[in-house]
């Protein structure tokens, strides 16, 4: 990978790591897409860790909270860079973007309400179902924030990536 890429990657990624650290509206982060994003431009090895790390960034910063809804909630931003992986690293397309999207924010929702049926709602099918249901407003918000940033970063990187040598010779 050139120089230049990867200084491109790691700004963007810095960048929208920071943004979640900005007052927004609940489930309206870019953390999901900033998974996407590592999963679709990094070595797999390390995909994940982003993240990750800007969870444990964010969260070292604004506190931490129930152990089981932290480790879902993280389980499930790092299986947002798997997804990215499978869905957008050697293809990127506007169906596999939204499909990335979708899944990713999914897969985030089923796991992060898991975690929160387990602390607080009653360990029965319908303290699940409620638990689930409850969210549903959040799983929009989801959907709105990795669509916004995924976009953002994406075509971010496509913007600067056809400028780029253009800017070195200017």
């Amino acid at each position: 990978m050139p120089r230049s890429q990867l200084t491109t990657i790691v700004l963007l990624i810095l960048l929208v790591a920071m943004v979640r650290l900005l007052p927004h509206p609940m489930n309206i982060t870019p953390v999901g897409a900033l998974g996407l994003f590592a999963g679709a431009m990094l070595p797999a090895r390390i995909m994940w860790l982003l993240p990750v790390g800007a969870l444990l960034l964010g969260d070292s910063l604004i506190g931490f909270y129930s152990l089981p809804i932290l480790l879902m909630v993280y389980l499930g931003f790092a299986g947002s860079a798997w997804i990215g992986r499978a869905l957008l690293a050697h293809r990127r397309t506007p169906f596999r973007l939204g499909a990335a999207v979708l899944a990713s924010a999914s897969l985030f929702f089923l796991l992060s309400n898991f975690g929160a049926w387990l602390v607080l709602y009653p360990l029965t099918l319908a303290g699940m179902a409620e638990c689930y249901v409850n969210a549903l407003p959040f799983f929009g918000n989801s959907l709105i924030g990795d669509a916004f940033y995924t976009l953002l970063m994406f075509g971010s990187y496509e913007w600067i990536s056809r400028h780029q040598d253009s800017w070195r010779y200017a």
